[in-house]
């Protein structure tokens, strides 16, 4: 599996974020509590980094995905009652912008962490 280990990991540290501030909070602070647990557990972690986006050589906006991890593995916090196939479809366009190969979608919603692997 393509940067399992890493997956794992990020796994486990979003385990300890929904752990100790339960669900019910916005997006946003699970992701910023998922930042310091990452970066405390060792990983490189890139916040809100910004790609441009080109159509036939002209700039027309930018993606910014949630999370980079060791510059592998994007990563995005959610706080949805299910993933949809909007959300994969999400991935995979910034997969395919940034040229990363593995995303993973965590959702927040429950006291129990949802996860989704989406691979390029």
């Amino acid at each position: 599996m393509k940067h399992g280990e890493l997956t794992q990991r990020a796994i486990g540290a979003a385990m300890r974020v929904l752990n100790e501030l339960r669900p019910g909070l916005d997006e946003k602070l699970y992701e910023n509590a998922l930042v310091i647990e990452l970066r405390r557990s060792g990983l490189e972690v890139e916040q809100q980094k910004s790609y441009p986006v080109f159509y036939h050589g002209t700039e027309i906006g930018s993606l910014i995905p949630d999370l980079i991890l060791d510059g592998k593995v994007i990563v995005d916090t959610k706080v949805v009652s299910a993933f949809s196939i909007s959300h994969t479809a999400q991935m995979l366009g910034y997969l395919n912008i940034t040229e990363l190969k593995v995303a993973l979608l965590l959702n927040f919603k429950e006291a129990k962490l949802r996860w989704k692997r989406v691979v390029n």
